[in-house]
């Protein structure tokens, strides 16, 4: 807590906490030079957006939805999971081909194993 204000994450030039509006502001400057420097414009960004952003990119990676539940801050996992998880079919398609990949990457690690086992059985049967 500094000067009565908490729940602040960095502080100001002058070493005083920045708050929401500081950084709506802070933003809304970075877009707009952004937007005067490209052709393709940025849509307006805000630091809350950041956070929906962050929830699906940590879903994306597949953390446990209770951990994301508890880095995010939400009561309730359907909040998490409804409101700040954004996932489409392209990330459905993507996920499912992941599990295809493991599950071949699982047999073919049996397949080794085995042939490592039967080497092994013969190399102690020989002696």
């Amino acid at each position: 807590m500094i000067d009565g204000v908490s729940g602040f994450l960095f502080l100001d030039d002058k070493g005083k906490s920045m708050l929401a509006y500081q950084w709506e502001k802070k933003f809304q400057h970075s877009v707009e030079k952004y937007n005067k420097i490209y052709k393709v414009e940025l849509p307006k960004i805000t630091p809350h957006i950041c956070r929906h952003t962050y929830c699906t990119n940590m879903a994306k990676s597949g953390i446990a939805v209770k951990t994301l539940q508890y880095l995010m801050g939400h009561a309730d996992i359907a909040t998490t999971l409804n409101v700040y998880t954004h996932l489409k079919l392209e990330d459905a398609k993507d996920e499912l081909e992941q599990m295809k990949v493991r599950e071949q990457l699982k047999k073919e690690m049996a397949l080794v194993d085995m042939e490592n086992a039967k080497r092994e059985l013969k190399r102690v049967s020989a002696v």
